[in-house]
């Protein structure tokens, strides 16, 4: 089963419930609180024109972070989230590049740094089907957590029921290739610092009809170099095999009538 968020910002009071629960559960410092994400916030709440805008990973469902990562430190679970093996990553930062939301975070102060971001509490709570710390602990039911498919009715329900309130789009749905994590508000997405011009393919796809080209142009390479290297190198041998051959130099003879040439005694 696929879980996810939903993350309905009209409800949203800007408590930070959600902040530091996360902080508790992934056992991070509570020291730079209401400064945005960070290596050691996963979860931040921000102020967008008077309005509180939640802010984390998308756990999308095609992850571009996970498609570049050489070593497979990120993957995509069964059960929505992306998660990350810190034993495996080697710092390349790819990550933090390929992200259409721009949001891993890096540990620029320490000397052995990791990337860090929301895993949606994974190991002790999604995998098990239980909600997600900040769901939890949620006082207005801003954040809701469950499956995927029952929060997209629930988000089209609604918009349909309650159109004067919502802004009549779910952000999450198709952008990027949809994501685990969306949301409901009241105004235009754009607006409360959403990126919307992201295209509706999941990114790892727009490069995947080059890349799997990839091996047949290596293939295609190797065989035109060995083919011109044995051309090149067959012209040499006929060419050396042509080549008039240097006659034979034979030593003059001389018949010297017999005991001449001698030594006399």
């Amino acid at each position: 089963m696929k879980y996810g968020l939903l993350i309905d910002t009209t409800k949203c009071i800007g408590c930070h419930g959600c902040t530091l629960a996360c902080k508790e559960a992934n056992d991070l410092p509570s020291d730079d609180e209401g400064k945005g994400l960070s290596a050691t916030t996963w979860t931040a709440v921000e102020d967008r024109n008077g309005v509180h805008v939640r802010k984390q990973c998308m756990h999308c469902e095609d992850p571009a972070c996970a498609s570049v990562c050489p070593v497979g430190a990120l993957r995509k679970t069964d059960e929505g989230p992306v998660v990350y093996d810190e034993t495996k990553c080697i710092g390349c930062r790819y990550c933090m590049v390929a992200c259409p939301f721009g949001i891993p975070r890096y540990e620029w102060n320490k000397p052995v740094p990791r990337m860090r971001k929301c895993i949606m509490c994974y190991e002790q709570a999604v995998s098990h089907g239980k909600p997600t710390a900040c769901a939890s602990v949620c006082p207005t039911g801003a954040t809701l957590f469950g499956e995927r498919a029952a929060l997209i009715k629930e988000a089209e329900r609604r918009l349909r029921e309650d159109r004067a309130r919502y802004w009549q789009q779910i952000y999450g749905v198709r952008e990027a290739g949809g994501t685990s994590v969306m949301y409901l508000a009241a105004h235009d997405f754009a607006k409360l610092g959403f990126k919307t011009t992201l295209r509706t393919e999941a990114y790892p796809q727009l490069t995947w009809s080059v890349l799997s080209r990839l091996p047949n142009v290596v293939s295609v390479t190797g065989v035109g170099l060995a083919g011109a290297w044995w051309i090149m190198n067959r012209r040499d041998e006929v060419a050396r095999a042509e080549a008039p051959k240097p006659k034979k130099q034979h030593k003059p003879e001389t018949s010297l009538p017999p005991g001449e040439g001698e030594e006399k005694p």
